[in-house]
């Protein structure tokens, strides 16, 4: 029996409107749902159109269109390097298997690296590049498992979710989550001048930066305490691992972080279909969508209040090459403290 419905007008719709639910179990791996390399990268390309066609929007509105390129410059060079980590890790194979003799390098009959979880008609390079894509925005279509990723590899999908998916986002959350760091850089360059920051002619005051941290803190703080409660919880969250160890602990942490950041990827060695799982991924899903937004729109709601003040030679310019370093290093820096101990961890061993 070969399950059969209505593939196509739901592909669609899960890639355009980064929904990431499969019509099949397999998603994006099943040969109805993308049958050749052609559709694969079709279906890449919609993930990506209309989150980063946004930043052109945010130019047009603000009436700054290359503050638009900015930032659209600031998430294509997270986006690259995410991509870049992510196949040389898969691309080098895993080192486990190289130890006990398997041979991983290219050949005229094996791709080489590492081709546990990848469907065999995308290869390395798609599935590392599917797997980024899908994770920088809040989609969660795959094409591979994430979950047999090398160490690495995998840590590609799980920072991309942790750093609030803000690089290209989602079509349903639009460009709130990139505002956020936004704010923070321009916070922190009028803290260097030593002077008022300034957004788009507007004051960036102590409310302002309030609601962006209370934002930025939301996040990992759902996420953190629940993977905490589930890991020290044999009757709940232990329980359902099926890979004891370090591992164990990224599927629980990936569990997490993919539900609050609404991406739905997963790593599938985590048995979550359990009242447990249900209910805590459910609140995580409810505080990602919610609690994060409302900050947002205090901000923007005091930014609209406020009258435009004229340009000084203060002014930190949020259109130069300078900004879109600026931005990139808040958000990795803000990612990298929050996030590194577990994550750490969490991947010290091998998938393998």
């Amino acid at each position: 029996m070969i399950a059969q419905g209505p593939v196509a007008s739901q592909e669609i719709i899960k890639e355009f409107g980064t929904n990431g639910g499969g019509f099949f179990n397999a998603n994006s791996a099943h040969p109805f749902e993308n049958p050749t390399p052609l559709s694969n990268f079709f279906e890449m390309c919609c993930i990506f159109a209309i989150s980063a066609g946004l930043t052109y929007t945010l130019g047009q509105m603000t009436g700054s269109p290359k503050h638009g390129w900015a930032v659209w410059g600031a998430m294509a060079f997270l986006f690259l390097a995410g991509v870049t980590t992510a196949y040389w890790a898969e691309a080098r194979g895993n080192p486990l298997l190289a130890s006990v003799g398997a041979d991983q390098t290219v050949s005229d009959l094996s791709s080489g690296g590492n081709m546990e979880g990848k469907e065999c008609r995308f290869g390395i390079a798609n599935s590392a590049l599917f797997a980024t894509v899908t994770t920088d925005a809040s989609c969660g279509a795959i094409n591979g498992w994430h979950d047999s990723f090398t160490p690495l590899g995998g840590l590609v999908p799980l920072t991309n979710i942790m750093l609030g998916e803000v690089i290209f986002g989602g079509v349903g959350a639009g460009l709130y989550g990139i505002l956020v760091f936004v704010i923070l850089s321009v916070f922190i360059a009028g803290l260097m001048v030593g002077r008022t920051p300034e957004y788009l002619g507007k004051k960036v005051q102590s409310c302002d930066v309030q609601m962006a941290m209370l934002v930025v803190l939301v996040f990992p703080l759902t996420i953190l305490v629940l993977t905490a409660i589930s890991v020290v919880s044999p009757a709940f969250g232990t329980s359902s691992i099926l890979n004891p160890g370090p591992h164990g602990l990224a599927e629980i942490l990936y569990a997490f972080t993919s539900g609050t950041g609404n991406n739905g990827s997963a790593f599938g060695g985590l048995s979550a279909n359990t009242r447990w799982y249900n209910v805590t991924i459910a609140f995580a899903m409810l505080v990602g969508r919610f609690f994060m937004i409302i900050p947002m729109l205090a901000i923007a709601g005091s930014l609209g209040r406020k009258k435009r003040v004229p340009p000084s030679p203060g002014t930190f310019p949020v259109t130069t090459p300078l900004f879109s370093a600026l931005l990139v290093g808040v958000i990795v820096i803000v990612g990298a403290l929050t996030f590194s101990p577990p994550s750490a961890s969490a991947r010290s061993s091998s998938t393998c």
